[in-house]
């Protein structure tokens, strides 16, 4: 079965996976959304008798450094041949500049763009205009505890969740990513690349976004939010026609 150029509808899709005997684990690297850390992963939960798991961390740019030098600095943490990518927005990008530089058994991407093309007209927008530069970035890292600055019982909440999920706050990693995201030049995706998105992503909408894998009710965090449904499907995804 292929995923590809389909819809997954979670009330009547059902898993069929099956693991030959001699089947070794396979090896799986995270890398986290734009700013975020390892925690968006705490809830994701691979069988351990088939996978491997571990989280990237994002490394503080170089002066000027480029994105193809960025990610050959971030495979140097990669220690498997034929590895399994997942990456989470601006880390969907990252896993994609990183296959230039490594053997991997597959790439998967998650509330994330395969190309420029799918990147929202605000974030066109602001790269011809270069308005990026204008994002406060150093508001986050003045920041000790968003709770204060955010009323009702509602935003207290979400700000709890950005200070304990978004943690990733240098100025100059900011910069840096914002910019690499909103200027990604991209046009023709990894070979064989599987995308995962949520039709509520507000971040990157759906309506941009060609042959995925579709989460009903999925949001830009629906790595964590929608946790459950990735630990009953996401083993079979990799699984499914892995190299």
């Amino acid at each position: 079965m292929s995923y590809k150029d389909k819809k997954i509808r979670v009330s009547n899709y059902k898993t069929t996976v099956k693991i030959p005997m001699s089947q070794e684990v396979s090896y799986v690297y995270f890398v986290p959304g734009l700013a975020a850390d390892e925690s968006i992963f705490e809830f994701i939960k691979l069988p351990k008798d088939r996978f491997v798991t571990q989280t990237i961390p994002w490394k503080i740019p170089f002066e000027k450094e480029s994105i193809a030098s960025y990610a050959k600095r971030m495979c140097a943490e990669i220690k498997h041949e034929n590895c399994i990518l997942i990456g989470v927005s601006f880390g969907g990008v990252m896993i994609q500049e990183m296959s230039k530089y490594l053997n991997v058994s597959k790439l998967v991407i998650i509330s994330s763009v395969k190309n420029r093309d799918e990147l929202p007209a605000r974030m066109k927008i602001a790269r011809k205009t270069k308005a990026y530069k204008l994002v406060p970035t150093g508001l986050f890292s003045k920041v000790e505890n968003w709770e204060k600055f955010a009323f009702g019982e509602f935003a207290r909440k979400r700000a709890a969740l950005y200070q304990k999920y978004l943690s990733v706050n240098d100025k100059k990693y900011l910069d840096w990513a914002i910019e690499q995201m909103v200027c990604w030049d991209q046009e023709v995706a990894p070979k064989g690349l599987i995308h995962i998105h949520g039709d509520k992503d507000v971040v990157f909408p759906i309506a941009n976004i060609k042959d995925c894998i579709t989460v009903d009710n999925g949001t830009h965090a629906m790595i964590i939010y929608r946790a459950r449904w990735f630990n009953k499907y996401l083993p079979e995804i990799i699984e499914d026609n892995l190299q």
